[in-house]
């Protein structure tokens, strides 16, 4: 049975966002488990952006599970792809597919494999593999959708470490050139990618101003406070003759002390004794919302 939703509008009541912020983690317990299981899969990725998938699928963005391709929904492009498992989850959730699926993660033949193909998931707008290609596909969707007249509205998930990619500037001249106000792009800005922090291998600070340099709106958040996220959305909606970039501070790896800020556990899956204590913090996690 899928959780409930609080439809976009709804007031951030503070017992709305400690539901959506103990969702949070119960979403990343299911991740560990997934990739644990298999032993394969991103973990760091994932955990950074639980919140901000959390925000969006249970409140803010308007799509019908029954109906994945109903023709006015809004759009969400995770275009930091290999980062697919808390997607999965929050799509599962969200009503769009068995949660019993879940635990086929990476399996041969599965629909969830491990970059989404809309081919084999229901929910997943494009797929993801080369990194940097969502905003520029996000760019031409929030293009389309105006020309259809259409109120739908796009989002783009975007990674720190993706944004080395060139296409990705290309795709921020088009939007603003095209005045794009229904395109809304989140970056997950957890300063670790790969290979190392993101201030060693390739530093893009001051990331605020460079977006407003190619013409952006920018918003800065915490980006692991639910309630700062959907008053960043809410935000987002207000702002018209411009695209919208929500520069979310989060951590890689968040809530397990042991992966946070370590670049190892970007890609890397935990033996059982990490396992264990990692679920064990994520479990304390969720206690401690649920009091």
């Amino acid at each position: 049975m899928a959780m409930r939703v609080y439809p976009y509008g709804t007031k951030h009541a503070p017992e709305m966002i400690a539901d959506l912020s103990r969702r949070a983690y119960e979403f990343r317990i299911q991740v560990l488990q997934m990739v644990y299981a298999h032993q394969t899969g991103h973990l760091g990725g994932a955990f950074s952006s639980a919140e901000i998938l959390t925000a969006l699928y249970f409140h803010h963005l308007r799509v019908n599970p029954a109906d994945p391709n109903w023709h006015d929904r809004d759009r969400l492009v995770f275009s930091k792809g290999h980062a697919c498992a808390m997607l999965y989850t929050c799509l599962a959730q969200r009503g769009f597919f068995p949660v019993e699926w879940l635990m086929t993660f990476r399996e041969l033949n599965s629909h969830l494999q491990g970059h989404p193909e809309r081919q084999k998931t229901p929910g997943i707008e494009v797929p993801a593999g080369p990194l940097g290609h969502g905003l520029a596909i996000g760019a031409g969707m929030a293009l389309a959708a105006r020309l259809a007249k259409s109120k739908r509205r796009v989002y783009a998930i975007l990674g720190d470490g993706e944004i080395n990619a060139g296409v990705i500037w290309e795709g921020a001249l088009v939007a603003a050139k095209f005045q794009l106000d229904n395109l809304k792009v989140i970056l997950d800005y957890n300063g670790v990618q790969q290979t190392g922090t993101t201030t060693k291998v390739m530093p893009t600070e001051p990331i605020a101003d460079k977006w407003r340099a190619f013409g952006w709106h920018v918003v800065e958040i915490h980006g692991h406070n639910v309630a700062e996220i959907l008053d960043a959305l809410d935000h987002a909606d207000e702002i018209h003759g411009k695209p919208v970039i929500i520069v979310a501070r989060t951590t890689k790896g968040k809530g397990v002390s042991f992966m946070e800020n370590d670049h190892y556990w970007h890609g890397s899956p935990p033996n059982e004794k990490q396992f264990q204590a990692a679920l064990g913090e994520l479990q304390e996690a969720v206690a401690r919302w649920q009091n």
